[in-house]
């Protein structure tokens, strides 16, 4: 399961590259910017700036799903089920409820992939797996990959390595770039923002490092979470002592994706302001030059 096929895409690697984003996630990060991408199920978005007031399409094909209160449609989630999704697909006219997830065949992924390739030879680029958390699908992730290297295409995963190593362990042979979030190295920050173990994510750092592979790290700067100068000073430390790179990536917190958990129903717990401290983010950036990492700040 897909959620989104991108073409043309500069920030997901070197050069060009192609980024298949799959869906599914053992994260919900609470600043997560594509919680589309948490469940591994389709879902519906709804976004009321693209409703037609007078349409009540949705309403009549499932009125035991679909309601309108006051001129606003609401959706009865929990009655959602794979084939009413499948049948409702293209039935708003106005795309105001749009379907997140599809179901691809590994050919089927390959005819996009491919059509790019003399973009990937002439600027090094290639093919990227994004989420969500790619290895939550762990044979759909290894297959894609194996069949770029048939290829010769350069590949890299973007991963919170929040999974089973197994599941990370049989896609090395086909990755040449690892795009690594380390988010946090205390457990309990780590568990009440994330609802996950970073005792499981460092655990597979290292074993990441043993296997001699390409790793970029990169750090979300999150204000109340790792946004201060001794969560950063212990991310830095543990990757210049635990990980084999020479690169790190500082990306401060947005909130582009607000509008994203309206579309699914779900509360907003994350600040509702970007991170604004350029202090902090030149002290975070020196810190790691200071520690002989090379540096890039992504917006």
């Amino acid at each position: 399961m897909i959620f989104n096929l991108q073409r043309y895409s500069t920030h997901d690697g070197p050069g060009i590259r192609t980024v298949i984003f799959l869906k599914g996630c053992s994260l919900s990060c609470v600043w997560c910017q594509n919680p589309e991408s948490q469940l591994t199920k389709q879902e519906f978005l709804y976004d009321n700036r693209l409703c037609l007031q007078d349409c009540e399409l949705c309403v009549k094909h499932s009125p035991n799903v679909f309601c309108k209160v006051k001129g606003e449609l609401k959706i009865k989630r929990s009655k959602l089920d794979d084939q009413l999704i499948e049948n409702m697909k293209y039935l708003c006219p106005s795309l105001a409820l749009t379907v997140c997830g599809e179901l691809y065949s590994v050919d089927e992924i390959m005819t996009v992939v491919d059509k790019d390739a003399p973009f990937y030879k002439r600027t090094d680029g290639g093919v990227t797996l994004s989420g969500g958390e790619p290895f939550m699908q762990p044979k759909l992730s290894q297959q894609i990959l194996q069949r770029c290297k048939e290829h010769q295409y350069h590949t890299a995963v973007e991963t919170c390595l929040h999974v089973p190593w197994k599941y990370i362990e049989s896609s090395l042979p086909y990755i040449d770039l690892f795009l690594a979030d380390l988010k946090h190295t205390d457990e309990k920050i780590f568990k009440a923002w994330t609802n996950g173990s970073a005792k499981r994510v460092l655990d597979n750092f290292r074993l990441l490092s043993k296997a001699d592979k390409t790793i970029i790290v990169r750090v979300p700067l999150i204000q109340g979470f790792n946004a201060d100068k001794q969560s950063i000073r212990s991310i830095v430390d543990f990757t210049v002592g635990e990980i084999l790179t020479s690169e790190i990536h500082f990306l401060p917190y947005h909130t582009l994706g607000i509008n994203k958990y309206k579309m699914l129903d779900k509360p907003y717990y994350a600040p509702t302001e970007p991170l604004n401290d350029n202090e902090l983010i030149e002290y975070a950036m020196q810190y790691a030059k200071d520690k002989n990492l090379n540096v890039i700040l992504r917006g």
